[in-house]
């Protein structure tokens, strides 16, 4: 359907038996975006992306791929689509070239023609003829990219693919997900390994208990949590009680290494001489900005309270 986004959920719900594994899920990626779907190990990551594609049934709600339902309109609204749900499987005696002919000859059209530049995409180039059995994980993770590809997707649906991936091969990965994403494909990356979404990604959901407690933009998210201070002194504890003294000095966090607190740069800049006049060198006091790291924990640890797109906390129903 010409101009719907590449993905749109609505309510989505799943239930087995007792447990919710995802509940009232809502998310658009738009063309163009490299969007993060995060949050911890369980959260109902992979049950979503088994509903977008049409794998599993919602208990409730909607899924649209370029504006098709894939219960409705079945295969047809794979069009465009590709992917990989938990690991990518192959045949371990075959090559990776005739695993790939084997795959293009199910999907038929020009899917064969786009062996070769799929594998050097991924870089298999050099081992395309050597049995799957053989490769590293990484390499499989690759196989499983270069699998999707020939498929010339234009919205690739990537499951954790950094797991068990060593430095090297995270690193690759990356690189992979960038080179693809400036060739014009969209992505949406499920993930739990915070370094990779907030590298990639310019936009992310955080999923708590199969429940999305953020949407939005990731920079939104950063802005939406401020940073404060960060501060070291000769003598911490004594440089808390100066700080709990001054007038625009809020929240001060006593952590082993140094002293965090929220203020304005003019309140952190009338802090330092009030520092100074009690007796106590600055080692260091600079600004902090809120990594995606600490959004992720503070958003998906016990007691965290829901945030909304625009920043706000979400409304939660009373018990």
């Amino acid at each position: 359907m010409a101009g719907a986004p590449p993905v749109e959920a609505r309510g989505l719900v799943k239930r087995y038996g007792d447990v919710i594994a995802v509940d009232e899920v809502d998310l658009t990626v738009e063309a163009g975006d490299v969007y993060g779907y995060l949050g911890p190990n369980g959260a109902g990551k992979t049950t979503v992306l088994r509903m977008l594609l049409g794998l599993i049934t919602p208990t409730a709600g909607q899924v649209r791929l370029f504006g098709r339902d894939p219960l409705v309109s079945g295969a047809a609204a794979l069009e465009g689509v590709a992917g990989f749900v938990e690991a990518p499987r192959f045949y371990p005696y075959l090559t990776g070239r005739k695993n790939l002919e084997l795959l293009a000859a199910l999907d038929g059209g020009e899917a064969a023609k786009r062996i070769d530049e799929a594998l050097d995409t991924v870089e298999l180039t050099d081992r395309q003829r050597h049995r799957v059995g053989g490769y590293s994980h990484g390499m499989r993770q690759r196989l499983g990219v270069a699998a999707a590809l020939i498929r010339d997707p234009r919205l690739l649906l990537l499951d954790e693919p950094a797991t068990g991936l060593d430095p090297a091969g995270m690193r690759d990965m990356r690189a992979l997900v960038a080179r693809l994403s400036l060739a014009g494909t969209t992505v949406l990356l499920s993930s739990h390994l915070l370094a990779e979404v907030e590298e990639l990604c310019n936009r992310v959901a955080i999923v708590r208990t199969g429940r999305i407690v953020f949407e939005g933009a990731l920079e939104d998210l950063k802005r939406t949590a401020g940073g404060g201070w960060r501060l070291r002194t000769t003598d911490d504890g004594r440089a808390a009680e100066v700080c709990r003294t001054q007038r625009g000095i809020a929240e001060v966090r006593v952590d082993p290494l140094e002293l965090r607190f929220e203020a304005t740069e003019e309140a952190a800049a009338a802090l330092s001489v009030a520092l100074v006049e009690a007796g106590l060198a600055i080692r260091a006091l600079a600004p902090h900005t809120a990594t995606l790291e600490d959004l992720f924990f503070r958003l998906t640890e016990d007691g965290a309270d829901p945030v909304s797109a625009a920043g706000r906390p979400a409304e939660t129903e009373a018990a």
